[in-house]
């Protein structure tokens, strides 16, 4: 599909100067949920059919196990700067082209040859720890954890929230690409900015471009 005005306007440099290889770091909002979501049914169904609803513990876990990972990497893998030039060229490839483009709506998910990889090695965690049927159901909790946080990611940067949450959300996450960008790294899971003490102060939303036009 064809990018349209909008995305035009907003999207990123090339990473790569092979076009087949710049290709695969961009990736359309809908993969995770097209991937990822038939997955997570699948196993979330069959833990359940296999030892009932005791599997709903094993989803929040991995659910939970989710919301970590997404602190924590933002925090740490997504913002720290390595040296030398290389270490920056690496930073700004993970994360930075990001915050350079935050309306490009290409580079707001993991494109699937970032996230296969880390899907595979969660699952094969939770599968170590806890058996094939409470892995299973970890692992649907993780990639629903995943699904979701994509998913709000891509609707803060280029919807209007109307819930209390939403903009609650949409503005904490402003904050953070806007005002402050050493707080504010749960963009699904808040609270643990709270509890990690990285939470931004005061309430007001600094300035941000309305959805689909490019902030710089």
């Amino acid at each position: 599909m064809a990018l349209d005005r909008a995305e035009k306007l907003s999207a990123s440099p090339a990473m790569f100067r092979s076009a087949r290889l710049d290709r695969l770091t961009r990736t359309h909002p809908a993969v995770p949920v097209l991937l990822y979501g038939p997955i997570a049914l699948i196993l979330a169904v069959g833990s359940i059919v296999a030892v009932g609803w005791r599997a709903g513990a094993f989803i929040l876990m991995g659910y939970m196990v989710w919301t970590l990972s997404e602190y924590w990497l933002h925090r740490i893998a997504f913002h720290h700067v390595p040296p030398g030039r290389w270490g920056q060229r690496l930073h700004w490839m993970i994360h930075g082209v990001h915050h350079d483009h935050p309306n490009d709506a290409r580079r707001l998910v993991f494109p699937p040859v970032v996230s296969l990889p880390v899907a595979a090695a969660a699952a094969w965690a939770f599968q170590a720890v806890l058996g094939t049927q409470g892995g299973g159901a970890a692992t649907a909790g993780f990639a629903i954890g995943y699904v979701v946080y994509d998913t709000l990611h891509h609707h803060l940067h280029h919807r209007r929230p109307t819930t209390r949450l939403g903009r609650a959300l949409r503005r904490r996450h402003m904050q953070h690409h806007f005002r402050d960008d050493s707080r504010g790294f749960g963009v699904s899971c808040p609270y643990w900015d709270y509890i990690f003490g990285t939470a931004h102060t005061g309430r007001s939303e600094p300035g941000c471009a309305s959805p689909g036009t490019p902030v710089s």
